[in-house]
C-alpha cells in the first residue's frame, strides 16, 4: 500500500513543483465540473485561462487587475512566514480605501502634487491602524488574529455602506451609494497616458523586491524566518515575538491599505458600497502560491487576477455563474494545500506484513 513517509527535511523539488501540480490538478477538476455543468471542458478552461490575454488591452488588464492582489500578497507572505495569520486584509484593504479617499474628498482642490502623496499615506495608515488593532490584541490579550482580522473586515465593510450612504454620499448621484467623483488631483498617476495602467503596477513589484531584501538579506528577515519555523528557538535567541508580530501586522495591513487606496484612485474613482470583490481572501491564495516569497507573490498574483478576468469571459460567452471565479480559486487552494505534503514527505511502497495469528 500507499502510505506517507517523513522526508526529514523539505523537498527543493517538490517545493517548486507542488504549485505546479495543484494547477494542472486544478484544471482537470475543474474542467470535470464544467463537463457535469453541461459545458465544453476544453473550451471552458481556455476562455477562462488564455482567451482573456489574446483580447484587445489584455495585458493592461491583467496588471491593473494583480496590481492589488501582488501588493496584499506580499505583506501577507511576510506575515505567514512569521507565522501571523492575517486573513483580515479586504478589511484592511477598504479602511485604506476610506482614509485615503476621505483625504481626496476633503480637499478636492488641492494640487496634485500635495495631495495624491497625502492620501498614500492616509491609505497606509488607515490599514496600518486596522493591523495594529489586530496586532494589539494579539500581544495584549492573546486573541487569535484569525478571528479578529476576520471580524475587523466586517466592521470596515459596514463603516464604508454607512459612509458612502450617508454624510459622504454624493448629492448630485440621483441617490446611489456612492461617493462623488475625486478630482483630478486625487487620481492615480498614469504611467501610460490614456489608459488604465497606474502607479500601483509599479509600486506591486517595488514593494515585493523590498520585502524580499528585508526577508533574505537583513537581520530582522532572519528574525522573521526563525520565528515562524522555531518560536521556541527564536524566543531562546532573544527575538522579541511581540515586536515581530506588530512589525509583521503593521506591514501587511499598510500595504493593503495602499492598495485599496490605489484600486479606488486608479480604476474606481470613488467610493461605492462595493471597492473589492474578495481581493483580500483572494490575497492569501496568491501568498501560498507564491511560496511565501515576495517575489514568487508576483507572478502567483499574475495567474490569480488572469481567473477573474476569465471568469468575466466565461460569464459573457458561456453563461456560466459568477461563482465560477471563486470556484476555480477555492479549488487552487485545497490543492495547493495537498501538494505541500509532498513537501516533508514521501510516498512509499509498502507491502502488508503477514497477519499475526
Amino acid at each position: 500500500m500507499l502510505k506517507f513517509e517523513p522526508r526529514g527535511a523539505e523537498s527543493p523539488f517538490w517545493r517548486y513543483a507542488a504549485p505546479v501540480l495543484a494547477l494542472l490538478l486544478t484544471g482537470v477538476t475543474a474542467g470535470l465540473i464544467f463537463a457535469v455543468m453541461g459545458r465544453p471542458p476544453g473550451r471552458t478552461v481556455y476562455t477562462l485561462l488564455v482567451a482573456p490575454l489574446l483580447q484587445q488591452d489584455g495585458l493592461e488588464a491583467l496588471v491593473v487587475k494583480a496590481a492589488p492582489l501582488i501588493l496584499m500578497g506580499v505583506g501577507l507572505s511576510l506575515a505567514y512566514r512569521a507565522n501571523v495569520w492575517n486573513i483580515g486584509t479586504d478589511g484592511q484593504f477598504t479602511l485604506g480605501a476610506i482614509c485615503g479617499g476621505g483625504v481626496g474628498l476633503a480637499f478636492p482642490d488641492a494640487p496634485a502634487w500635495a495631495l495624491y502623496p497625502l492620501m498614500l499615506l492616509a491609505g497606509a495608515a488607515g490599514g496600518m491602524a486596522s493591523g495594529g488593532v489586530v496586532a494589539w490584541l494579539r500581544v495584549r490579550f492573546n486573541a487569535n488574529e484569525i478571528l479578529t482580522s476576520l471580524m475587523f473586515a466586517y466592521i470596515t465593510q459596514y463603516l464604508l455602506v454607512w459612509l458612502v450612504t450617508g454624510p459622504w454620499r454624493d448629492p448630485m448621484g440621483f441617490g446611489f451609494p456612492q461617493t462623488a467623483l475625486f478630482s483630478d488631483a486625487a487620481q492615480a498617476p498614469r504611467l501610460i497616458a490614456e489608459t488604465n495602467v497606474h502607479l500601483g503596477i509599479a509600486l506591486a513589484p517595488l514593494a515585493a523586491l523590498a520585502l524580499w531584501v528585508m526577508l533574505e538579506k537583513t537581520l530582522l528577515g532572519f528574525q522573521f524566518r526563525v520565528l515562524g519555523q522555531a518560536a521556541r528557538a527564536a524566543r531562546f535567541a532573544g527575538f522579541r515575538e511581540t515586536r515581530l508580530i506588530w512589525v509583521a501586522m503593521l506591514i501587511s495591513g499598510g500595504l493593503a491599505g495602499l492598495a485599496g487606496l490605489l484600486e479606488v484612485t486608479g480604476t474606481l474613482g470613488q467610493l461605492t458600497t462595493t471597492l473589492s470583490p474578495g481581493y483580500g481572501f483572494t490575497a492569501i491564495i496568491v501568498a501560498f502560491l507564491g511560496r511565501l516569497s515576495p517575489l514568487g507573490v508576483v507572478p502567483a498574483g499574475l495567474l490569480l487576477a488572469l481567473t477573474y478576468l476569465g471568469g468575466d469571459a466565461a460569464q459573457i460567452n458561456l453563461g456560466l455563474p459568477n461563482a465560477i471565479t471563486g470556484i476555480f480559486q477555492g479549488i487552487l487552494l485545497f490543492y495547493l494545500l495537498g501538494c505541500d505534503i509532498l513537501l516533508n514527505n514521501r510516498l512509499r511502497w509498502r507491502r502488508r506484513g503477514p497477519v499475526p495469528t
